[in-house]
């Protein structure tokens, strides 16, 4: 996901896609510590996009 695409994103479809960005983390973390996960490298992606996704949101509010 890129930033650019994300600024095109009204606020409330940021919230939403956050809220589904932190379930996604939470079940890849999940995943790890019960050694079913498969590409470890999903969970760096996704802290990654939620972070891109939550500097876009203050960029919005400033």
């Amino acid at each position: 996901m890129k930033a650019a695409d994300l600024r095109e994103l009204t606020g409330e479809e940021l919230l939403a896609k956050m809220k589904e960005l932190e379930e996604e983390l939470f079940n890849l973390k999940f995943q790890l510590a019960s050694q079913q996960l498969s590409n470890s490298a999903r969970l760096r992606e996704s802290r990654r996009d939620l972070a891109r996704l939550k500097t876009v949101l203050r960029e919005k509010s400033i």
